[in-house]
């Protein structure tokens, strides 16, 4: 069961994506979290905004049928919860679903309205790094996996002894953000490199 926490930064990061015009891919970063949960409202948010983000995708690909047909799929769940369901602002959502069930072509002619939580377009730059840690693990296809939940862990226990500035943080953060992820990422390789090598000098202290 996913904690009150969890889903809060399983929201932003994917409000993150979408609102980053990535509406297929921020789906993934909702569904690990909606698969954890029991029915209830959370799920319904999570359910309708993974089914509002179909919607669209398949209205770039001009599938109508499929458009309208999730548009009205994602208005079932989301229309019985609050205006405000975690913070996320609903109203635009759902006008603009209602517009797509009938309609599905006007996504032709109508961007979709960008995702609000807390009153806010969430971007990347505004994320928590736990929901850093959920989006650049979504968006950043071309890094080396490994070295990147190596780099995220190294952040969170950073984090977590009081140390918001290190590099790992700032790094991770830097492959959403920045221009060259290339250049990012070797630097962030070297920092993994070192810490690793201070890891494994503390461990052979004790063997």
């Amino acid at each position: 069961m996913s904690s009150p926490s969890e889903i809060s930064s399983a929201l932003h990061a994917g409000a993150a994506i979408y609102n980053d015009g990535q509406y297929h891919d921020a789906h993934d970063a909702w569904e690990s979290v909606w698969l954890d949960l029991d029915r209830g409202p959370d799920r319904d948010l999570l359910q309708g905004l993974i089914q509002f983000t179909g919607a669209i995708y398949h209205g770039t690909e001009k599938n109508w049928d499929g458009t309208s047909g999730l548009a009205s799929s994602a208005q079932t769940y989301l229309d019985g919860l609050s205006p405000t369901h975690h913070g996320v602002d609903l109203k635009p959502i759902r006008n603009y679903l209602d517009a797509l069930s009938s309609a599905p072509e006007r996504i032709e002619d109508t961007d979709p309205p960008p995702i609000r939580i807390d009153d806010t377009i969430v971007t990347y730059d505004l994320l928590s790094f736990d929901a850093v840690a959920i989006a650049v693990q979504i968006v950043c296809t071309d890094t080396d996996d490994a070295l990147l939940e190596q780099a995220i862990q190294f952040g969170k226990n950073d984090r977590d002894d009081g140390r918001p500035t290190s590099p790992f943080i700032t790094l991770v953060i830097d492959l959403l953000v920045r221009d060259q992820p290339a250049v990012v990422q070797q630097r962030l390789s070297e920092h993994v490199r070192r810490r690793r090598s201070k890891v494994d000098d503390v461990k052979n202290l004790f063997e």
